[in-house]
């Protein structure tokens, strides 16, 4: 074979290797925004013009979890110890609005010391390319994962493991990650059952699969609400956009959308207030 055929063989294997190997990662850029979404496939945050996030007076319900999530995030914001948190509980009671709406008030407080820094679910096997990323960086970050679970031979909550505690570099000190679940344990009932039913040692397989959420020093739980919470909610958003609309009113026609609804949370009251305004002809601005 001659030389020059073997410098392009050489040449293309090099081009194929270049295409499979993921993207060298860029450096972060954490200085521009308060939050930030994880590329995963360019190896970057991408900033976020403005945080979709409700003002924190408007959350109603959540008094002992809102106190328990700012104090550990303020902890942390002046660099004080503070623990990773997971919020598990019932849909829609405003989880993922409470840790946006802490972010916002700690950060006001603290001269914008926070990034908010979104990963998505079915990145998660890339989490610790973001952490290389966030150990070049002098600003702190909340590390976000909303709507977090494991399925079936779903095995990059390991990863999630290693990282959060235990592996050999963890996670840097400036870095804390924050999850939402509708799962206390991040499975499903029938995986841990299915566990249990077919593994050699039933306890050991169990433990395997539920030590991920004893990752999170703080556990915040969140139960559906009564219906004068309910109304509360309906009250506040109600009175924050100046709807024109009597309180005997207000209250009646959100009872009925309940029912029609067959549920009562945070988001079903923010739907009612949606359809509401739209009716009104008033703008939610």
């Amino acid at each position: 074979m001659s030389d020059a055929r073997e410098l392009e063989i050489l040449a293309r294997i090099a081009d194929a290797l270049e295409r499979i190997a993921p993207p060298p990662a860029k450096a972060a850029d954490l200085g521009d925004a308060e939050g930030f979404v994880w590329n995963a496939q360019a190896g970057q945050v991408d900033p976020v013009r403005q945080i979709n996030r409700v003002d924190i007076a408007l959350l109603k319900g959540v008094g002992p979890q809102l106190d328990q999530l700012y104090e550990n995030t303020d902890r942390f914001a002046q660099g004080l110890p503070a623990n990773n948190a997971l919020l598990w509980g019932s849909r829609g009671m405003g989880k993922s609005s409470l840790v946006k709406a802490v972010h916002a008030e700690v950060n006001s407080k603290r001269d914008g010391i926070l990034a908010l820094v979104e990963i998505h679910r079915e990145d998660l096997e890339t989490l610790p390319r973001l952490l290389n990323l966030a150990r070049d960086t002098d600003r702190r970050l909340i590390v976000f994962c909303d709507d977090l679970s494991f399925d079936f031979a779903d095995n990059s909550y390991k990863s999630l493991k290693a990282v959060l505690e235990g592996g050999v570099e963890g996670r840097p000190s400036n870095v804390l990650f924050y999850a939402t679940s509708n799962r206390r344990h991040l499975m499903a009932r029938d995986m841990i059952d299915n566990e249990r039913s077919t593994a050699i040692n039933p306890g050991e397989a169990v433990e395997e699969k539920v030590s991920l959420s004893d990752r999170f020093g703080l556990w915040l739980g969140f139960h559906a609400c009564d219906q004068d919470t309910f109304l509360s909610m309906i009250e506040g958003y109600a009175a924050a956009y100046d709807l024109p609309i009597s309180t005997e009113d207000l209250r009646a026609r959100a009872k009925e959308w309940q029912v029609t609804r067959g549920a009562r949370s945070g988001r079903v009251a923010w739907q009612f207030i949606q359809d509401l305004a739209g009716d009104l002809g008033k703008k939610l601005a």
